[in-house]
């Protein structure tokens, strides 16, 4: 499955309301499924709670099916949890790392400064969203009047709190990564022992 690129509120809405914030900051007014038939209860199989926990965590990312899988068998090879492994490797892609220093409103939004050329790892300009960054990372936006316009008016969009892990100075518009993010700071509501149980199938 390719990345979403659909009306976002209606997957807010498919997960019963659920705050995703990487993939949108904006509520439904109506919280039942979208559909003549959302608001009825259907009982879900095991099956389906545990794909519904895997497309939680794609579409908060915005990664493929293909990136998923991945990512998956990159953490089964990793020491320690493989679901706080993947996460962790959702985390500090460029793009989300972007998002998470404020900014951008959305992973969406990060994803596209990136791609356009307006941030720096280390001192070089990185367009790859994917892009895996690591501890001690210096991420900045490029020295042009239009990127830093730009980020600086994302900035002033009401942001998610600064995880610990990171630190932004606002004024120079530079972030650093401090360490890999812990589990109680990742803001993804997913469950991803669900998520390592449904690819357990498929690997």
């Amino acid at each position: 499955m390719s990345r979403y690129t659909g009306p976002r509120l209606k997957i807010i809405r498919r997960f019963g309301g659920l705050d995703l914030p990487g993939l949108t900051r904006k509520r439904p007014k109506n919280t039942n499924p979208p559909g003549m038939h959302g608001a009825e209860r259907k009982k879900k199989s095991e099956y389906a709670i545990r794909l519904e926990e895997k497309q939680k965590v794609r579409l908060n990312y915005g990664v493929s099916e293909r990136q998923m899988i991945r990512y998956m068998r990159k953490a089964r090879r990793s020491k320690g949890s493989t679901g706080l492994a993947l996460l962790q490797m959702l985390e500090m892609r460029l793009d989300c790392i972007v998002f998470r220093l404020g900014m951008a409103p959305t992973i969406p939004a990060a994803r596209q400064l990136v791609s356009h050329g307006h941030i720096e790892v280390n001192g070089r300009k990185v367009t790859i969203p994917s892009y895996g960054c690591k501890v001690g990372d210096v991420i900045t936006v490029r020295n042009k009047e239009s990127s830093r316009k730009l980020v600086a008016a994302y900035a002033e969009y009401p942001g998610l709190f600064l995880p610990d892990y990171l630190e932004f100075d606002k004024e120079k518009l530079r972030g650093r990564i401090k360490e890999l993010p812990p589990r109680e700071q990742i803001c993804a509501p997913v469950n991803e022992l669900l998520v390592v149980e449904f690819y357990s199938r498929k690997l």
